[in-house]
């Protein structure tokens, strides 16, 4: 009898030993920029352990380039990127294989961007003035229409390529207004360094709505089950960013201690009503009508079909 019970107990054994944690399964993060507020759902998510309830294992890199982010995606050295909606459009014109499977911020960050006591009350004062900007195309096409919205066109304005000093070029005289400066960035800027900003936001003056930052991934990881929990817990971050912004805050900086300054705390604040609370979510209609605009604009020959660009993950 005793003979018997050895073999049950041994296995009533192994049974109360603690099981070997599983391996994570890691996921790269390329980001478009720098670390910055407009991340800070990822960064809590890292921080409150909310990727680890997922069994992921997620590193965020910073890139070397900015603009190389969508080809290093592309060609497998990250698993994920975080992209511009505008540009996706672009890059699949130029046959990179890339979807967008989620959202990070859903509303534009771009303005135009004019000094409030300065002469520009409205957008029709733009005629005959200076215009800064730092990246020609989709920015071009945006001040194109809002410009035709006014009865004006490209060749009322000078553009002023500014090389990413956008504020400093404004502040400095050497522009009337820029454009490409992002509502939650720039106009703290402007504030911090003397100034009083006004803008005027494209989506209120003809320009489609977008999704200003998305996540993008190979169209071949589409069906990989990583993703959907990577969304998974950028959405439970983005909930709790709402439900506690200042322990969210007090996360962020915990993890990046340099961006505790006033911009980024102002920053972080001003972002916190754009992160998107379904990151899965697809807005069919948005991407149509914005392909339209891309399309129209002549930045790509037609619009492509949604489905061709974009996914909803289930």
């Amino acid at each position: 009898m005793t003979r018997r019970l050895l073999p049950i107990l041994g296995a009533l054994a192994l049974l109360a030993l603690p099981l070997q944690a599983q391996a994570a399964d890691k996921l790269t993060v390329m980001l478009e920029w720098f670390v910055n507020p407009d991340h800070a759902t990822m960064v809590v998510a890292q921080e409150r352990g909310l990727f680890a309830e997922q069994g992921l294992e997620v590193e965020l890199l910073p890139p070397a380039d900015p603009s190389s982010v969508p080809r290093l995606v592309a060609a497998g050295q990250a698993d994920i990127g975080v992209h511009y909606q505008p540009n996706l459009y672009l890059d699949h014109a130029a046959g990179l294989p890339l979807v967008r499977f989620g959202t990070l911020v859903e509303t534009p960050l771009n303005t135009i961007t004019v000094l409030a006591n300065g002469p520009i009350k409205t957008l029709a004062d733009l005629k005959g003035r200076k215009i800064g900007f730092s990246v020609s195309g989709f920015e071009d096409a945006m001040l194109k229409r809002i410009l035709e919205a006014q009865g004006l066109s490209l060749d009322d304005v000078e553009l002023v390529n500014v090389n990413f000093a956008l504020t400093a070029s404004l502040l400095g005289g050497q522009v009337d207004a820029t454009v490409g400066g992002f509502r939650n960035f720039e106009l703290t800027q402007i504030r911090l360094e003397g100034g009083e900003p006004h803008a005027f936001f494209p989506e209120e003056h003809g320009v489609p709505v977008y999704d200003e930052l998305i996540f993008v991934a190979q169209r071949d990881m589409a069906g990989d089950d990583r993703l959907p929990r990577f969304l998974k817990a950028v959405e439970d971050a983005a909930i709790f960013l709402t439900n506690h912004p200042q322990e969210a805050w007090e996360l962020f900086i915990k993890a990046y201690p340099d961006l505790d300054d006033a911009l980024n705390r102002q920053a972080f604040t001003d972002t916190l009503p754009r992160f998107a609370k379904r990151p899965a979510a697809l807005d069919r209609g948005r991407y149509e009508r914005f392909g339209a605009f891309m399309a129209e604009s002549g930045l790509i020959d037609s619009a492509p079909a949604v489905e061709d660009l974009a996914v909803e993950l289930r």
